[in-house]
């Protein structure tokens, strides 16, 4: 993922940004498992979920996988944010479904524990919760993220439901954003697009940053950036920016205004409606002109 120095900041960021805190939606989760109502798609397609598990070269992952019941689609792969695979991600990856695609939310910290990884509720104030996550986080590593994404493409391209014709989307969130990247390098002929949602790290000064793997990519991308991570630094809109220009491939980068690191969930507690919206809106426009 991120360098340790970017993933310490994000934290740091969260931390504050749980000012709120979390627990206000904690009530909701550890109930029916939905939290701030999404709209739901127009013309919403009948789906069907599971809980499968993955094997990989490192074990079994467990995941969230939700489809269309009629008829094969484009398949997209979601990576959460720090604190994993819980209901808010259904409840998006489900959203994803009804609008005609076939959608896997993996538990990317399988190696060390089966989802939920974090409680409802979690808090990034609270030291004990802070370190437990950062030290799941830090166990990731780029070949780790390839070695994964290999699986679960091989896994999707199993799936009656995936058109394996059309390329694949993936989405990541946070610590999600760099992952997407290096997918999208490492699988360029599979991949068509990648959106990045208030990702961390996506562009520094390291030889292992993401933005480094973009002239190995054939997607089209989305990277939504808060307000907050932009003030921290700027220059990483910039460096995208010529990362894309110079590899001739469609990047649409914008700063949302007024958003907080994390306002896409809707169980943050800095969840900014109407900009995630208007984020998951673009999304779809990519997704309908690159995953054709």
């Amino acid at each position: 993922m991120c360098d340790n120095d970017s993933l310490d900041d994000m934290v740091e960021h969260l931390g504050r940004n749980d000012a709120l805190s979390r627990r206000r939606f904690g009530a909701l989760s550890a109930g029916l498992g939905l939290v701030a109502m999404l709209p739901r798609a127009a013309n919403a397609a009948e789906v069907s979920e599971q809980e499968v598990e993955i094997k990989t070269s490192d074990g079994t992952a467990d995941a969230y996988f939700v489809h269309p019941t009629k008829g094969q689609h484009p398949a997209v792969i979601i990576w959460p944010d720090i604190f994993g695979l819980r209901p808010a991600f259904r409840q998006m990856a489900r959203r994803l479904a009804e609008s005609g695609y076939a959608v896997l939310v993996p538990n990317p910290f399988y190696r060390l524990k089966r989802a939920p990884t974090s409680t409802p509720g979690a808090n990034l104030q609270d030291e004990a919760t802070r370190n437990m996550l950062m030290g799941m986080s830090r166990s990731l590593t780029p070949d780790t993220q390839v070695s994964d994404t290999q699986a679960f493409i091989g896994w999707l391209d199993g799936q009656a439901s995936v058109d394996r014709k059309r390329k694949m989307g993936t989405t990541g969130y946070c610590m999600g954003g760099p992952i997407t990247m290096r997918a999208a390098a490492a699988f360029p002929d599979r991949i068509g697009a990648g959106a990045s949602f208030h990702g961390g790290g996506l562009a520094t000064d390291k030889p292992d940053s993401p933005h480094l793997q973009v002239p190995k990519m054939k997607a089209q991308y989305l990277i939504a950036i808060a307000a907050n991570d932009d003030e921290r630094d700027p220059n990483a809109k910039v460096l995208l920016k010529e990362a894309f220009e110079k590899a001739k491939l469609p990047a649409e980068i914008e700063v949302y205004a007024g958003t907080k690191h994390g306002w896409c969930p809707p169980d943050a507690a800095v969840y900014d409606a109407a900009q995630a919206e208007k984020a998951w809106a673009r999304m779809m426009a990519l997704f309908e002109k690159a995953l054709a």
